[in-house]
C-alpha cells in the first residue's frame, strides 16, 4: 500500500511539472512554431507594376546624384567625371537596357493592342529614345580625358539638365496613369506571368538580385558624394 502511494504521488508530480512547463513557458514553445512557420512560406512577390514603380525609385536617385553633381559645377567645388559617368552607366544598363526594354516589349503592347492610352505610350516611347540619345552625351562628356575641357562641361550640364527635366515627369505620368491602368486591362494571372517574366529577365541580365545590387552601387555613389544621409534632405 505504502509503495502505491509513492508511485501515485511520484506520477502526479510529474504530471504537474508538465502542465507547469506547458503553462509558464508556452511563448518558447510558440516562437519555435512561429519560425518553423516563416521558413516554410515562400518569399513575398513583387507585383510587375510595383516592380517597375521600385525600379523609378533608382532612377529617382540617379537623378538626385545628377543634381549633386550640377550643383558643384555650379558652386566651383571639387567634382570627379565620375560622379556622372558611373550614374550614367547605371541609366544605360539598368533603366535603359533593363526597365525601359520591358517597358516597350511587354507592358506598351498591352495597351496599344486595345487601343488605351495609345497617346501616351507613343509618347513615352519618345522619351526613351531621346533619353539613350542625352545619355549618351553624358557618358561621352564625362570621361576623364574629355571632361576636363569648358566645352564638354556645357554640354554635359545641359545634356544632365535635360534628362532630369524629362524623367521626373515621365516616371510620374506612369507611376499615376499607365501602370495602375494595368489592372484594368490584364487579368490577375497575365499580371503575374508579367512578373515572372520581369524576374526572370532581370536574372539573365544582372544574376539573382539584380534589383538590390543596383540599389547598393546607387548608394555607394551618393556615400561618395556625401548625399546619402536622408536627414540632409529635411527642411530646417
Amino acid at each position: 500500500m505504502t509503495n502505491d502511494r509513492r508511485r501515485f504521488l511520484a506520477t502526479g508530480a510529474a504530471v504537474g511539472l508538465g502542465a507547469l512547463a506547458l503553462t509558464d513557458f508556452p511563448a518558447f514553445g510558440q516562437d519555435k512554431l512561429k519560425d518553423d512557420k516563416k521558413k516554410d512560406e515562400p518569399e513575398e512577390e513583387v507585383g510587375a507594376a510595383e516592380d517597375l514603380m521600385r525600379e523609378h525609385g533608382v532612377l529617382n536617385r540617379i537623378l538626385l546624384i545628377y543634381e549633386e553633381g550640377l550643383r558643384r559645377l555650379r558652386d566651383k567645388e571639387d567634382v570627379s567625371p565620375d560622379a556622372f559617368h558611373k550614374p550614367a552607366t547605371l541609366v544605360r544598363k539598368f533603366v535603359e537596357d533593363y526597365h525601359e526594354n520591358l517597358e516597350e516589349c511587354f507592358i506598351f503592347p498591352e495597351f496599344e493592342k486595345r487601343m488605351k492610352l495609345v497617346e501616351l505610350t507613343k509618347t513615352l516611347r519618345e522619351q526613351h529614345k531621346a533619353g539613350r540619345n542625352v545619355t549618351d552625351v553624358i557618358l561621352r562628356n564625362a570621361a576623364p580625358d574629355v571632361f576636363r575641357k569648358e566645352d564638354a562641361r556645357k554640354e554635359l550640364v545641359a545634356a544632365c539638365q535635360a534628362f532630369i527635366r524629362m524623367y521626373r515627369p515621365h516616371e510620374a505620368r506612369e507611376d499615376t496613369v499607365l501602370f495602375p491602368a494595368l489592372h484594368k486591362i490584364l487579368t490577375a494571372k497575365q499580371l503575374d506571368a508579367l512578373g515572372d517574366k520581369f524576374e526572370e529577365e532581370e536574372n539573365k541580365l544582372f544574376g539573382k538580385e539584380g534589383f538590390e545590387k543596383t540599389v547598393e552601387q546607387v548608394a555607394v555613389i551618393e556615400k561618395q558624394l556625401g548625399i546619402e544621409d536622408l536627414a540632409k534632405f529635411t527642411p530646417k
